[in-house]
């Protein structure tokens, strides 16, 4: 009996799954049914892959190779209709992937990458946003998320990442194609310190799921050396910086990352990435009560993305358990936002989704209940 070696094939491209056909005895052309099946057509076994030979799909299951898609463990819903999923992994270690309907029939755009999408009468929703996680936890430790208090227990994989897209996709019933469907990879973790694997999924959910790059953004809170290189990938999602404070001392404060890579460096990689035509850089920029979201903020902030083709996206604080800030009223995120205006910086207040969950931006914690 052949050995093909792999547990799953989820995560494998082409060139992986052209070896496992020919090692199993099978012709080229079986590795592009493989693919199409396990991504385009989100087969669940190897018996649902009709294209492939009986004798092969048992000699899959023989040697204990699967799909790989993550299990559901619990799915909740907002009053807004956004889904928390809890997803684990044959380790039983486990990330939660969100589901943020948007359009006529549901919450409104929220001036993000997910905006002005419509749902449609009478039936399930298929167009919306999917929130992607990259590593079981975090590092990077920010003082403003529940994630950051799970720390970092492993990365996921490629086909670990895949999986939370096709599996959404499948229980929201809806297709890439026929369906306007965004991806943010800004869940839990972050991306960039698991580049390769995220970097690799974004390849498999382009040519094989049928995401275009575009549809697809990525947030870091400030890798530097990642940046660059993500600048020189020829295909890759939108890029949006995690930026949080004003000056050094806040940031040092509320984001120890910016010790190892200071503003001046955050803020000269922005200025160096190569922007495609009509592509804007986002800063994601978390106000806190009396923390960040003075108007003398605001000011400093102007001066940083001087320059800079570049939006602002502000989150008033979602507030959660064990966090050491509270939300900052209207009033003051409006006054934040004007002085932004006011300078020509594009700038939007992203409505809170699923905070009765806790599926809003920084609540992710493997909440269970």
């Amino acid at each position: 009996m052949p050995e093909l070696k792999p547990t799953s094939l989820l995560g494998l491209d082409l060139q992986e799954l052209t070896a496992i056909v020919e090692n199993a005895g099978q012709p080229e052309y079986r590795a592009r049914q493989l693919f199409e099946a396990i991504y385009a057509q989100r087969a669940e076994s190897a018996q649902q892959i009709s294209t492939m030979p009986q004798d092969f799909r048992r000699l899959l299951e023989e040697q204990g190779i699967s799909v790989g898609l993550p299990l559901v463990d619990k799915k909740f819903e907002s009053s807004d209709s956004t889904v928390r999923y809890l997803m684990s992994f044959v380790d039983g270690q486990s990330v939660e992937t969100v589901w943020m309907p948007e359009g006529d029939n549901g919450e409104a755009g929220d001036g993000s990458e997910a905006g002005d999408q419509a749902g449609e009468e009478g039936r399930r929703w298929d167009r919306g946003t999917i929130c992607v996680s990259s590593q079981v936890g975090c590092a990077v430790d920010c003082q403003f998320c529940l994630t950051a208090l799970l720390g970092v227990k492993r990365n996921l994989s490629a086909g670990e990442i895949v999986g939370q897209v096709t599996t959404v996709l499948k229980d929201q019933g809806v297709w890439p194609g026929r369906d306007r469907i965004n991806l943010v990879f800004m869940g839990m973790g972050e991306p960039f310190l698991n580049y390769a694997n995220f970097i690799k999924a974004v390849r498999l959910l382009v040519a094989g799921v049928g995401i275009p790059a575009s549809r697809m953004t990525v947030s870091t809170a400030g890798i530097v050396p990642r940046i660059h290189d993500f600048g020189q990938e020829p295909i890759r999602p939108k890029l949006a910086i995690s930026l949080n404070a004003s000056n050094d001392e806040l940031r040092d404060r509320l984001m120890p990352i910016n010790r190892k890579w200071n503003l001046e460096m955050l803020m000269g990689a922005a200025r160096e990435f190569p922007l495609r035509s009509r592509e804007r850089l986002t800063f994601e920029y978390v106000l806190l009560n009396e923390v960040n979201d003075s108007v003398n903020n605001a000011r400093e902030v102007v001066e940083l993305v001087r320059g800079v083709r570049a939006k602002v996206n502000l989150i008033a604080l979602n507030p959660g358990p064990d966090i050491p800030f509270t939300t900052p009223q209207q009033a003051r995120v409006l006054a934040f936002q004007q002085v932004l205006v006011s300078a020509g910086i594009p700038t939007f207040i992203r409505r809170p989704r699923g905070r009765d969950i806790y599926a809003a931006c920084g609540q992710l914690k493997r909440t269970v209940a």
